[in-house]
């Protein structure tokens, strides 16, 4: 076993100064949290990060049932936040979306950490799907169920290697508050 370190920033967002309109390309809807969609949730999730960088960091992101057990998780942990929680469907084109025709292309979760504060667990967008502008619309629409809630920020957790997820949070307001190390231990066979 050796460990090796992946370097990431904190960052956050002031909602009190946010202006939080989130649109998305016609053929696309927010579909709001609802305990049916959950494995949704988590196949979007797997179908996001199991190719890229996170799911060297965090390993259930690259395996299909560790996204569905990271789903479950989120949403029994106290302070999850269902109005900070969103699946986007696509329709087929020239078709406005239905839930149960929808290609579920995009996930974010929301949690409450204190009285004041939100935290984005996951933002999750699949590949064939990126470069529309969803991950932003999907952020605005969590930021704004975190405004709703009556919190004053919201923050995240970043791999510093993923400039374009940064490039897009700062775009957004968020500021880096802190740099952080996560240790993962490596199996050599």
């Amino acid at each position: 076993m050796t460990v090796q370190y992946y370097k990431r920033f904190r960052m956050e967002l002031d909602l009190s100064r946010a202006l939080l309109s989130a649109s998305l390309p016609f053929g696309y809807s927010f579909l709001p949290y609802d305990v049916e969609l959950l494995d949704y949730h988590a196949d979007v999730k797997f179908r996001s990060f199991r190719w890229e960088l996170d799911s060297n960091v965090f390993p259930c992101l690259g395996d299909a049932i560790g996204c569905r057990q990271l789903m479950g998780d989120i949403s029994r942990r106290e302070g999850f936040l269902p109005e900070a929680t969103w699946l986007i469907g696509a329709a087929p084109l020239g078709q406005r979306p239905h839930r149960d025709e929808a290609e579920f292309c995009g996930t974010i979760q929301g949690v409450m950490t204190d009285g004041f504060t939100g935290s984005i667990q996951n933002v999750g967008v699949t590949p064939n799907h990126r470069g529309r502008g969803l991950g932003a619309a999907l952020v605005l629409q969590a930021a704004a169920g975190f405004r709703s809630a009556g919190l004053d920020r919201v923050q995240l957790e970043v791999t510093a290697r993923n400039v374009d997820a940064i490039r897009l949070y700062r775009r957004l307001g968020f500021r880096t508050v802190k740099t952080v190390y996560k240790a993962v231990e490596i199996a050599y066979t």
